[in-house]
């Protein structure tokens, strides 16, 4: 990872139009998104696990996180890479912090941390110690789960958002993240009361990205969107296969496995 590396991460959130990212799972999934025109690659913490078998919410083994994070590196080198570290794997700031700092090692630029269900002193003092750290470069995009939780009252949420968005900063937090967030005013109103880039997520309803940009939004995360689209898919097409073993359903329109082995090879898809 260079220094110019981690400057490129945090000018993409200062364009005129917000970062948009193809949350990835996997190698493969980053290289696509790559061929597509991805100017970042960023996790989904959701889509990791399912790949592996594991279910989400904070059941992931570190060391499987770390072997990922480094393969999609590799597989990515000349893209900044993000990753979505969930809530840490730990209630102790100090563990938090090591794991940040070997994500790094791997040529991270930036990760994804979030409050959860916890009280927000605790992500806060998380934060903190992952910047004493690991310095200034590392983008610490804070995560808070008050709209996907209901951790206020309706007419409260983006109020409450801006609470914890202050103490998410002041611990060094480089952006905020307040998942689940779609109302038009309330997104502004975010926007207009923080001091990061803010981050908001796909979500039914919500608006395109040159519409966010006018509020103020920064980035704009797929989430785990794409391995839900996915696996609802391979669900569809596996169960009929299975049922009737009629090959012509799950033989259509597939991408071509020359595109995509040229793909997994490095050549241009």
């Amino acid at each position: 990872m260079t220094d110019a590396k981690l400057d490129h991460f945090h000018a993409l959130h200062r364009g005129d139009n917000p970062l948009i990212l193809c949350n990835v799972w996997d190698g493969g999934s980053a290289r696509m998104m790559r061929s597509l025109g991805a100017r970042a690659i960023a996790t989904t913490s959701a889509g990791l696990a399912w790949a592996l078998g594991i279910a989400d919410g904070n059941r992931l083994p570190p060391d499987l996180l770390l072997h990922t994070a480094g393969m999609i590196v590799r597989a990515v080198p000349d893209l900044p890479v993000s990753i979505d570290m969930e809530a840490g794997y730990s209630d102790d700031p100090t563990s938090v912090a090591h794991l940040a700092k070997q994500i790094m090692a791997t040529g991270v630029v930036g990760v994804n941390i979030e409050d959860g269900a916890g009280m927000p002193d605790l992500l806060a003092a998380k934060i903190r110690a992952i910047r004493t750290a690991v310095g200034p470069g590392l983008f610490i995009n804070a995560r808070t789960d008050v709209y996907l939780r209901g951790l206020a009252p309706t007419g409260e949420r983006a109020a409450e958002v801006v609470r914890r968005g202050a103490i998410y900063t002041q611990a060094g937090a480089s952006g905020l993240f307040p998942a689940g967030a779609t109302d038009p005013n309330e997104i502004k109103y975010i926007a207009d009361n923080i001091h990061v880039p803010l981050n908001v997520m796909a979500r039914p309803g919500l608006l395109p990205a040159a519409e966010l940009a006018t509020l103020g939004v920064r980035r704009l995360s797929a989430g785990s969107a794409l391995p839900e689209q996915l696996w609802g898919r391979v669900a569809v097409l596996g169960a009929a296969f299975l049922r009737d073993g009629v090959s012509d359903p799950v033989c259509a329109d597939p991408m071509p496995y020359g595109q995509i082995n040229s793909l997994m090879a490095g050549a241009s898809a």
